[in-house]
């Protein structure tokens, strides 16, 4: 990939845009904030099966990678479909555990993660941070200062914005690892986890874009189609103009990070602040232009917009990212 997609790697995608547009992810989704897990898992084996989980872990632990270009456009797929559970926080906790170096641990968790047989939820270091979907993970690890712990209780469970979404504060329990290489090995895993998430806003964004103009193209006030009115264009115009933007700020953070470029980091943290605000914004607008249907639970897409907020601050709050741009 020269910035662009390659040839093989706009097959993947297409392949796995196809999958995902056959699971009908929207009763997926809602089965998993009801609390059935069930859809959710048989749909996260299909994601292996197609190789997903696999690009974060290294090839000696049966992976493909690690591979930060592909993994990000995997994400976007993701985000498009609105796919729930822990996938953001399964491949940051393979990125971890490849980073620590300790071959019986990575041994142990790698290979599951790769096949699909390992739903993992990590809780980064520091007060505020949760564990998504700890009651729904196999293995929920913890960093504590510089210490790895295998969570021994996931805690009190509590929504989010997002009813797919759940958060919990797990308790440490068993010591996995210890010592500075924890913390070098949790902050990498913090910039695949934000690399992902802004995959994920960028296609989240692009199907609130997509629905909202099949939308106002379709009903009519007034004897014509509400795209006409000029404030709706302008406002799309303006969804659109945030989300292009956002891609190649994306596209640049995974190759930043593939490459191994010392100033990663800032390029990961722009791009996330910029497709977090593109995908929040296509919300807002999402939401105003399908008007009172747009409140409803009962519309498909409420799951998609419900779905902004949460994912703009999650690994990386607007603020924390613009301060992290401006500090290195």
């Amino acid at each position: 990939m020269r910035f662009f997609p390659d040839a093989e790697q706009r097959e993947f995608v297409r392949s796995l845009d196809a999958l995902l547009t056959s699971a009908g992810t929207p009763a997926v989704i809602r089965s998993w904030a009801a609390g059935d897990h069930a859809p959710g898992r048989d749909l996260w084996t299909r994601l292996a099966g197609a190789g997903v989980f696999a690009l974060a872990v290294p090839e000696k632990y049966d992976g493909f990678g690690p591979l930060p270009v592909e993994l990000a456009l995997a994400f976007e797929v993701l985000g498009r479909h609105a796919v729930p559970g822990p996938l953001v926080e399964t491949v940051a906790a393979a990125a971890l555990l490849d980073r620590l170096g300790d071959d019986g641990e990575a041994a142990a968790r790698l290979p599951g993660i790769a096949a699909g047989t390992a739903l993992v939820s990590l809780r980064p270091a520091g007060p505020g941070p949760y564990a998504l979907d700890a009651d729904a993970a196999d293995t929920v690890l913890v960093v504590e200062g510089d210490t790895l712990l295998l969570a021994e209780g996931v805690g009190p469970v509590q929504p989010s914005a997002d009813p797919a979404r759940r958060l919990a504060r797990p308790t440490g329990g068993t010591v996995l690892a210890t010592g500075p290489s924890v913390t070098a090995a949790a902050a990498h895993a913090a910039d695949v986890a934000a690399l992902a998430t802004a995959a994920q806003c960028l296609g989240l964004g692009r199907t609130l874009l997509a629905r909202t103009v099949a939308y106002v193209t379709g009903r009519t006030q007034f004897g014509v189609a509400i795209g006409s009115f000029q404030a709706v264009k302008h406002r799309l115009a303006d969804t659109l103009l945030a989300l292009e933007f956002a891609e190649p700020l994306v596209r640049g953070a995974s190759l930043a990070l593939a490459s191994g470029e010392p100033d990663a980091g800032r390029d990961i943290a722009a791009a996330k602040v910029t497709a977090g605000e593109a995908a929040y914004g296509a919300a807002r607008a999402a939401l105003q232009l399908h008007g009172a249907v747009g409140y409803t639970d009962e519309l498909d897409l409420s799951l998609w917009i419900r779905k902004a907020r949460p994912l703009r601050d999650a690994w990386g709050t607007p603020a924390a990212c613009r301060a992290r741009v401006l500090a290195l």
